[in-house]
């Protein structure tokens, strides 16, 4: 008789749970909306010509926890800054979302992007060419990057 309660409470509850709408989403075929405030793949924001908008101020590299932001800065011949060498490691990132933060021209941006997904470490470097191929990616997943 002590068995006989808790499988007919265990039966009532797959019964109940057997007739109600299902709660999982199909995933390669259907997708998950993300919130608004979502912190994805990072992608590098374009100006008119097509280059990064970054002015190679430092402040992403200052303040990432995770020390996952290389920048090598370089000087144009009017005076400008630009990083010559711009790499985050996006396995070391915790997307924190600081970097977007602390950017005063607003050139690195989080994106809705969460599917990137690759076999080896190396391809988990972003560095300028892919996070300005990366662009548009805030809306839904990141776009494929060619290598």
């Amino acid at each position: 008789m002590a068995y006989v309660l808790p499988l007919l409470k265990g039966l009532s509850l797959t019964l109940r749970r057997f007739f109600s709408r299902p709660i999982t989403i199909q995933y390669p075929e259907q997708k998950k909306d993300m919130p608004p405030r979502w912190r994805g793949m990072h992608y590098f924001d374009k100006d008119e010509k097509g280059e990064t908008t970054c002015v190679a101020c430092g402040l992403c590299v200052a303040i990432c926890p995770s020390v996952c932001i290389s920048l090598e800065i370089g000087e144009r011949q009017d005076g400008t800054r630009y990083p010559i060498r711009y790499e985050i490691d996006a396995l070391r990132c915790i997307y924190c979302g600081y970097c977007q933060e602390a950017c005063p021209v607003n050139a690195i941006r989080l994106g809705g992007g969460y599917e990137y997904v690759h076999y080896r470490r190396e391809d988990f470097i972003l560095d300028k060419a892919k996070l300005l191929a990366m662009y548009g990616a805030g809306q839904g997943a990141a776009p494929e990057v060619k290598k």
